[in-house]
Protein backbone atom coordinates (compact mmCIF):
# COMPACT_ATOMS: atom_id res chain seq x y z
CA UNK A 1 0.00 0.00 0.00
CA UNK A 2 1.10 3.55 -0.58
CA UNK A 3 2.40 2.58 -3.99
CA UNK A 4 0.46 3.11 -7.17
CA UNK A 5 1.73 1.10 -10.09
CA UNK A 6 0.53 2.10 -13.53
CA UNK A 7 -0.22 -0.51 -16.19
CA UNK A 8 2.07 -1.35 -19.06
CA UNK A 9 1.25 0.17 -22.43
CA UNK A 10 0.56 -2.31 -25.23
CA UNK A 11 3.28 -2.80 -27.81
CA UNK A 12 2.39 -1.26 -31.13
CA UNK A 13 3.67 -2.63 -34.41
CA UNK A 14 4.76 -0.02 -36.95
CA UNK A 15 2.82 0.15 -40.20
CA UNK A 16 4.66 0.67 -43.51
CA UNK A 17 2.26 3.40 -44.61
CA UNK A 18 3.35 5.73 -41.81
CA UNK A 19 5.89 8.50 -42.41
CA UNK A 20 9.28 7.56 -41.07
CA UNK A 21 9.30 10.16 -38.30
CA UNK A 22 6.22 8.77 -36.60
CA UNK A 23 7.63 5.56 -35.22
CA UNK A 24 10.93 5.01 -33.50
CA UNK A 25 12.58 1.92 -31.99
CA UNK A 26 10.81 2.63 -28.72
CA UNK A 27 7.54 1.43 -30.26
CA UNK A 28 8.98 -1.95 -31.07
CA UNK A 29 9.04 -4.91 -28.74
CA UNK A 30 12.04 -4.94 -26.43
CA UNK A 31 12.93 -7.11 -23.43
CA UNK A 32 13.59 -4.07 -21.24
CA UNK A 33 9.93 -3.11 -21.16
CA UNK A 34 8.93 -6.57 -20.04
CA UNK A 35 11.51 -6.43 -17.28
CA UNK A 36 10.20 -3.07 -16.09
CA UNK A 37 6.67 -4.42 -15.98
CA UNK A 38 7.80 -7.37 -13.91
CA UNK A 39 9.50 -4.98 -11.51
CA UNK A 40 6.19 -3.14 -11.16
CA UNK A 41 7.79 0.17 -11.95
CA UNK A 42 6.36 1.07 -15.31
CA UNK A 43 3.57 3.54 -14.62
CA UNK A 44 1.70 3.36 -17.88
CA UNK A 45 3.61 5.92 -19.87
CA UNK A 46 4.29 5.10 -23.49
CA UNK A 47 7.35 6.49 -25.15
CA UNK A 48 7.01 9.23 -27.72
CA UNK A 49 9.08 9.15 -30.86
CA UNK A 50 11.67 11.80 -31.57
CA UNK A 51 10.64 13.97 -34.49
CA UNK A 52 13.64 15.21 -36.49
CA UNK A 53 14.24 18.84 -37.21
CA UNK A 54 12.81 21.94 -35.52
CA UNK A 55 9.46 21.90 -33.74
CA UNK A 56 6.32 23.00 -35.48
CA UNK A 57 5.77 26.72 -35.82
CA UNK A 58 3.01 27.80 -33.42
CA UNK A 59 -0.19 28.94 -35.11
CA UNK A 60 -1.10 32.59 -34.85
CA UNK A 61 -3.83 31.68 -32.38
CA UNK A 62 -2.92 28.32 -30.87
CA UNK A 63 -5.78 26.06 -29.80
CA UNK A 64 -6.75 26.65 -26.23
CA UNK A 65 -6.34 30.42 -26.35
CA UNK A 66 -10.13 30.64 -26.47
CA UNK A 67 -11.93 28.42 -23.98
CA UNK A 68 -15.41 26.97 -24.20
CA UNK A 69 -16.13 28.00 -20.61
CA UNK A 70 -13.16 29.38 -18.63
CA UNK A 71 -12.94 28.35 -15.01
CA UNK A 72 -12.41 30.98 -12.32
CA UNK A 73 -8.72 31.36 -11.54
CA UNK A 74 -8.66 31.42 -7.76
CA UNK A 75 -7.29 29.38 -4.91
CA UNK A 76 -6.62 29.54 -1.20
CA UNK A 77 -3.83 32.11 -1.43
CA UNK A 78 -5.43 34.15 -4.20
CA UNK A 79 -2.64 33.30 -6.62
CA UNK A 80 -4.75 31.57 -9.26
CA UNK A 81 -3.92 28.40 -11.15
CA UNK A 82 -0.54 29.65 -12.32
CA UNK A 83 2.92 28.97 -10.98
CA UNK A 84 1.98 25.91 -8.96
CA UNK A 85 4.82 23.64 -7.91
CA UNK A 86 4.00 20.58 -5.86
CA UNK A 87 3.98 16.85 -5.27
CA UNK A 88 1.56 13.98 -5.77
CA UNK A 89 0.42 12.01 -2.73
CA UNK A 90 -1.57 8.79 -2.69
CA UNK A 91 -4.45 8.41 -0.28
CA UNK A 92 -2.62 5.42 1.17
CA UNK A 93 0.27 7.68 2.15
CA UNK A 94 -2.00 10.41 3.50
CA UNK A 95 -3.71 7.85 5.72
CA UNK A 96 -0.50 7.55 7.75
CA UNK A 97 -0.68 9.55 11.01
CA UNK A 98 1.34 12.74 10.88
CA UNK A 99 2.13 12.49 7.17
CA UNK A 100 0.16 15.61 6.17
CA UNK A 101 1.85 17.70 8.84
CA UNK A 102 5.31 16.52 7.83
CA UNK A 103 4.60 17.10 4.15
CA UNK A 104 3.29 20.62 4.73
CA UNK A 105 6.47 21.55 6.56
CA UNK A 106 8.66 20.06 3.84
CA UNK A 107 6.69 21.77 1.09
CA UNK A 108 7.13 25.14 2.73
CA UNK A 109 10.84 24.62 3.33
CA UNK A 110 11.31 23.58 -0.31
CA UNK A 111 9.39 26.54 -1.71
CA UNK A 112 6.56 24.45 -3.13
CA UNK A 113 2.98 25.67 -3.01
CA UNK A 114 0.72 22.85 -4.19
CA UNK A 115 -0.28 19.30 -3.35
CA UNK A 116 -2.00 16.76 -5.58
CA UNK A 117 -4.16 14.29 -3.65
CA UNK A 118 -5.07 11.06 -5.40
CA UNK A 119 -8.76 10.53 -4.69
CA UNK A 120 -9.53 7.75 -7.19
CA UNK A 121 -6.68 5.52 -8.24
CA UNK A 122 -5.95 3.09 -11.05
CA UNK A 123 -7.33 0.21 -9.04
CA UNK A 124 -10.73 1.88 -9.17
CA UNK A 125 -10.67 2.65 -5.46
CA UNK A 126 -12.25 5.90 -4.35
CA UNK A 127 -10.13 6.61 -1.31
CA UNK A 128 -12.53 8.68 0.74
CA UNK A 129 -16.07 8.28 2.02
CA UNK A 130 -17.75 9.11 -1.28
CA UNK A 131 -21.51 9.46 -1.27
CA UNK A 132 -21.84 8.79 -5.00
CA UNK A 133 -24.39 5.95 -5.07
CA UNK A 134 -22.65 3.81 -7.67
CA UNK A 135 -19.29 4.10 -5.90
CA UNK A 136 -20.90 2.71 -2.77
CA UNK A 137 -22.91 0.07 -4.62
CA UNK A 138 -19.89 -1.48 -6.33
CA UNK A 139 -17.67 -1.30 -3.27
CA UNK A 140 -15.28 1.27 -4.72
CA UNK A 141 -15.51 3.81 -1.89
CA UNK A 142 -13.33 3.26 1.15
CA UNK A 143 -12.59 6.02 3.70
CA UNK A 144 -8.80 5.88 3.80
CA UNK A 145 -8.73 9.65 4.27
CA UNK A 146 -11.07 12.37 5.50
CA UNK A 147 -11.03 14.66 2.52
CA UNK A 148 -12.73 17.72 4.06
CA UNK A 149 -10.18 17.75 6.87
CA UNK A 150 -7.23 17.31 4.51
CA UNK A 151 -8.42 20.01 2.13
CA UNK A 152 -8.93 22.45 5.01
CA UNK A 153 -5.54 21.53 6.46
CA UNK A 154 -3.58 22.29 3.31
CA UNK A 155 -5.64 25.28 2.17
CA UNK A 156 -5.44 26.93 5.59
CA UNK A 157 -1.66 26.83 5.19
CA UNK A 158 -1.80 28.50 1.80
CA UNK A 159 -1.33 25.45 -0.40
CA UNK A 160 -3.16 24.93 -3.68
CA UNK A 161 -4.99 21.60 -3.46
CA UNK A 162 -5.57 19.47 -6.55
CA UNK A 163 -7.70 16.32 -6.76
CA UNK A 164 -6.29 13.65 -9.07
CA UNK A 165 -9.02 11.39 -10.43
CA UNK A 166 -8.18 8.36 -12.54
CA UNK A 167 -11.02 7.95 -15.03
CA UNK A 168 -11.28 5.05 -17.43
CA UNK A 169 -8.72 2.58 -16.13
CA UNK A 170 -11.03 1.24 -13.45
CA UNK A 171 -10.96 -2.50 -12.64
CA UNK A 172 -13.78 -2.24 -10.11
CA UNK A 173 -16.22 -0.54 -12.48
CA UNK A 174 -15.00 -2.61 -15.43
CA UNK A 175 -15.83 -5.89 -13.70
CA UNK A 176 -19.15 -4.53 -12.48
CA UNK A 177 -20.13 -3.54 -16.02
CA UNK A 178 -18.92 -6.81 -17.50
CA UNK A 179 -16.07 -5.56 -19.66
CA UNK A 180 -13.78 -8.26 -21.10
CA UNK A 181 -10.51 -8.27 -19.22
CA UNK A 182 -11.92 -6.36 -16.28
CA UNK A 183 -9.49 -3.43 -16.40
CA UNK A 184 -10.81 -0.65 -18.61
CA UNK A 185 -14.10 1.08 -19.20
CA UNK A 186 -14.54 3.19 -22.32
CA UNK A 187 -15.01 6.97 -22.52
CA UNK A 188 -17.78 6.20 -25.01
CA UNK A 189 -19.76 4.33 -22.33
CA UNK A 190 -22.32 6.68 -20.83
CA UNK A 191 -22.36 4.72 -17.57
CA UNK A 192 -18.64 5.30 -17.05
CA UNK A 193 -18.96 8.95 -18.03
CA UNK A 194 -21.81 9.65 -15.60
CA UNK A 195 -20.04 7.82 -12.79
CA UNK A 196 -16.85 9.82 -13.14
CA UNK A 197 -18.65 13.12 -13.56
CA UNK A 198 -20.63 12.43 -10.39
CA UNK A 199 -17.38 11.90 -8.50
CA UNK A 200 -15.90 15.07 -10.01
CA UNK A 201 -18.91 17.13 -8.95
CA UNK A 202 -18.59 15.73 -5.44
CA UNK A 203 -14.91 16.69 -5.34
CA UNK A 204 -15.73 20.22 -6.40
CA UNK A 205 -18.33 20.48 -3.64
CA UNK A 206 -15.74 19.31 -1.12
CA UNK A 207 -13.63 22.37 -1.87
CA UNK A 208 -10.70 21.38 -4.08
CA UNK A 209 -9.01 24.18 -5.99
CA UNK A 210 -8.63 22.10 -9.16
CA UNK A 211 -9.42 18.68 -10.56
CA UNK A 212 -6.83 16.70 -12.49
CA UNK A 213 -8.07 13.94 -14.78
CA UNK A 214 -5.77 10.99 -15.45
CA UNK A 215 -6.32 8.01 -17.77
CA UNK A 216 -8.61 10.16 -19.84
CA UNK A 217 -8.22 7.83 -22.78
CA UNK A 218 -8.90 4.46 -24.32
CA UNK A 219 -6.64 1.45 -23.76
CA UNK A 220 -3.50 1.23 -25.87
CA UNK A 221 -4.85 -1.79 -27.74
CA UNK A 222 -4.39 -0.93 -31.39
CA UNK A 223 -1.81 0.13 -33.93
CA UNK A 224 -0.59 3.65 -34.42
CA UNK A 225 -1.51 4.56 -37.96
CA UNK A 226 -5.09 3.31 -37.95
CA UNK A 227 -8.09 5.63 -37.84
CA UNK A 228 -9.92 5.96 -34.51
CA UNK A 229 -12.46 8.77 -35.00
CA UNK A 230 -14.94 7.42 -32.45
CA UNK A 231 -12.27 7.29 -29.77
CA UNK A 232 -11.15 10.87 -30.28
CA UNK A 233 -14.76 12.03 -30.32
CA UNK A 234 -15.54 10.24 -27.05
CA UNK A 235 -12.54 11.67 -25.20
CA UNK A 236 -13.34 15.17 -26.40
CA UNK A 237 -17.02 14.77 -25.51
CA UNK A 238 -16.14 13.81 -21.95
CA UNK A 239 -13.98 16.89 -21.52
CA UNK A 240 -16.69 19.08 -23.01
CA UNK A 241 -19.19 17.71 -20.49
CA UNK A 242 -16.76 18.23 -17.64
CA UNK A 243 -16.14 21.81 -18.74
CA UNK A 244 -19.87 22.50 -18.84
CA UNK A 245 -20.63 20.93 -15.47
CA UNK A 246 -17.66 21.98 -13.35
CA UNK A 247 -16.72 25.47 -12.24
CA UNK A 248 -13.27 24.65 -10.88
CA UNK A 249 -10.18 24.56 -13.11
CA UNK A 250 -9.54 21.33 -14.99
CA UNK A 251 -6.11 19.86 -15.68
CA UNK A 252 -5.27 16.66 -17.54
CA UNK A 253 -2.43 14.15 -17.29
CA UNK A 254 -1.22 13.01 -20.70
CA UNK A 255 1.28 10.56 -22.10
CA UNK A 256 4.45 12.35 -23.10
CA UNK A 257 3.96 11.06 -26.65
CA UNK A 258 0.86 13.23 -27.06
CA UNK A 259 3.07 16.32 -27.21
CA UNK A 260 4.99 15.18 -30.30
CA UNK A 261 4.05 16.50 -33.76
CA UNK A 262 2.79 13.19 -35.15
CA UNK A 263 -0.01 13.27 -32.58
CA UNK A 264 -1.81 15.81 -34.79
CA UNK A 265 -2.48 13.07 -37.32
CA UNK A 266 -4.98 11.48 -34.90
CA UNK A 267 -3.91 7.91 -35.57
CA UNK A 268 -3.30 6.78 -32.00
CA UNK A 269 -5.60 4.21 -30.35
CA UNK A 270 -5.65 6.06 -27.03
CA UNK A 271 -7.74 8.84 -28.61
CA UNK A 272 -5.89 11.88 -27.26
CA UNK A 273 -5.25 14.84 -29.56
CA UNK A 274 -3.60 17.85 -27.94
CA UNK A 275 -5.30 20.45 -30.14
CA UNK A 276 -8.76 18.98 -29.61
CA UNK A 277 -8.48 18.57 -25.82
CA UNK A 278 -6.92 21.98 -25.16
CA UNK A 279 -10.05 24.16 -25.48
CA UNK A 280 -11.71 22.38 -22.56
CA UNK A 281 -8.90 22.47 -20.00
CA UNK A 282 -6.97 25.03 -17.99
CA UNK A 283 -3.68 23.20 -17.47
CA UNK A 284 -1.89 20.32 -19.22
CA UNK A 285 0.35 18.03 -17.15
CA UNK A 286 2.31 15.73 -19.47
CA UNK A 287 4.22 12.93 -17.76
CA UNK A 288 7.78 13.49 -18.92
CA UNK A 289 9.74 10.89 -16.95
CA UNK A 290 13.07 10.45 -18.80
CA UNK A 291 13.55 6.89 -17.55
CA UNK A 292 10.54 5.79 -19.57
CA UNK A 293 12.16 6.51 -22.91
CA UNK A 294 13.94 3.84 -24.90
CA UNK A 295 16.23 6.16 -26.84
CA UNK A 296 19.52 6.13 -24.90
CA UNK A 297 20.15 9.81 -25.59
CA UNK A 298 16.87 10.79 -23.91
CA UNK A 299 17.08 8.32 -21.06
CA UNK A 300 20.57 9.62 -20.24
CA UNK A 301 19.75 13.32 -20.48
CA UNK A 302 16.80 14.43 -18.33
CA UNK A 303 17.35 18.07 -19.20
CA UNK A 304 17.14 17.47 -22.94
CA UNK A 305 14.18 15.12 -22.64
CA UNK A 306 11.99 17.55 -20.72
CA UNK A 307 13.01 20.51 -22.85
CA UNK A 308 12.39 18.73 -26.14
CA UNK A 309 8.97 17.45 -25.12
CA UNK A 310 7.85 20.86 -23.88
CA UNK A 311 9.20 22.52 -27.03
CA UNK A 312 6.89 20.37 -29.12
CA UNK A 313 3.85 20.66 -26.86
CA UNK A 314 4.07 24.37 -26.21
CA UNK A 315 4.39 25.10 -29.93
CA UNK A 316 1.03 23.47 -30.54
CA UNK A 317 -1.38 24.87 -27.94
CA UNK A 318 -1.59 27.96 -25.74
CA UNK A 319 -2.81 26.18 -22.61
CA UNK A 320 -0.33 26.40 -19.70
CA UNK A 321 1.91 23.36 -19.22
CA UNK A 322 2.60 22.10 -15.71
CA UNK A 323 4.57 18.89 -16.33
CA UNK A 324 5.02 15.92 -14.06
CA UNK A 325 8.73 15.37 -13.40
CA UNK A 326 10.44 12.20 -12.25
CA UNK A 327 11.31 12.04 -8.54
CA UNK A 328 11.99 8.30 -8.28
CA UNK A 329 15.01 6.13 -8.92
CA UNK A 330 14.73 4.33 -12.22
CA UNK A 331 17.41 4.16 -14.89
CA UNK A 332 19.33 7.10 -13.50
CA UNK A 333 22.41 7.61 -15.71
CA UNK A 334 25.69 6.32 -14.26
CA UNK A 335 27.43 8.99 -12.24
CA UNK A 336 24.26 11.03 -11.70
CA UNK A 337 22.45 11.00 -8.36
CA UNK A 338 18.68 11.41 -8.18
CA UNK A 339 18.81 14.96 -6.75
CA UNK A 340 20.93 16.06 -9.72
CA UNK A 341 18.56 14.23 -12.06
CA UNK A 342 15.60 16.08 -10.54
CA UNK A 343 17.27 19.48 -10.80
CA UNK A 344 18.10 18.92 -14.46
CA UNK A 345 14.40 18.41 -15.18
CA UNK A 346 13.44 21.47 -13.14
CA UNK A 347 15.96 23.61 -15.01
CA UNK A 348 14.55 22.48 -18.35
CA UNK A 349 10.96 23.16 -17.30
CA UNK A 350 11.81 26.61 -16.00
CA UNK A 351 13.85 27.54 -19.07
CA UNK A 352 10.93 26.52 -21.27
CA UNK A 353 8.55 28.74 -19.31
CA UNK A 354 6.45 25.91 -17.91
CA UNK A 355 3.68 27.19 -15.66
CA UNK A 356 4.96 25.32 -12.62
CA UNK A 357 5.65 21.60 -12.30
CA UNK A 358 4.68 18.59 -10.24
CA UNK A 359 6.78 15.71 -8.92
CA UNK A 360 5.80 12.06 -9.02
CA UNK A 361 7.04 9.29 -6.77
CA UNK A 362 4.96 6.08 -6.74
CA UNK A 363 5.58 5.57 -3.02
CA UNK A 364 4.99 9.23 -2.13
CA UNK A 365 8.58 9.23 -0.83
CA UNK A 366 10.20 12.57 -1.59
CA UNK A 367 13.40 12.42 0.48
CA UNK A 368 15.56 12.93 -2.62
CA UNK A 369 13.36 15.78 -3.80
CA UNK A 370 13.78 17.64 -0.52
CA UNK A 371 17.53 17.16 -0.83
CA UNK A 372 17.50 18.46 -4.40
CA UNK A 373 15.42 21.53 -3.67
CA UNK A 374 17.47 22.38 -0.59
CA UNK A 375 20.25 23.23 -3.04
CA UNK A 376 18.39 26.34 -4.11
CA UNK A 377 15.82 25.35 -6.75
CA UNK A 378 12.08 25.30 -6.36
CA UNK A 379 11.50 28.92 -5.44
CA UNK A 380 12.78 29.13 -1.88
CA UNK A 381 10.79 29.03 1.36
CA UNK A 382 7.28 30.37 1.27
CA UNK A 383 6.51 33.35 3.52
Amino acid sequence: MGREVRPRARRISPRPALPGHILSPMLRSIPVLRLLVIMGLLFGLFRPAIAPGPPDVPPATPPGSERAQPAPEKDADGGGIHGKRGIHLSFYALARPGLAEAVAERLREAGLNAVVICVKDMHGTVGYGSQVPLAREIGAAYPYIKLPDLIDFFRSRGFYVIARQVLFYDPILSKYLGYPGGKWVYPSDGRAVEYNLAIARELEALGFDEIQFDYIRFPDDGEIGEEYPERYAAVNAFLKRAREELSMPISIDLFGRVLWPWNKEKKDPIGQCLEEMAPFVDVISPMLYPSHYVEPELKADPYRTVKLALTHGMSRVAVPFRPYLQAFEMDIPPGMALPEYILAQVRAAEEMGADGYLFWNPRSDYAHLWEALSRGSGGGPQP
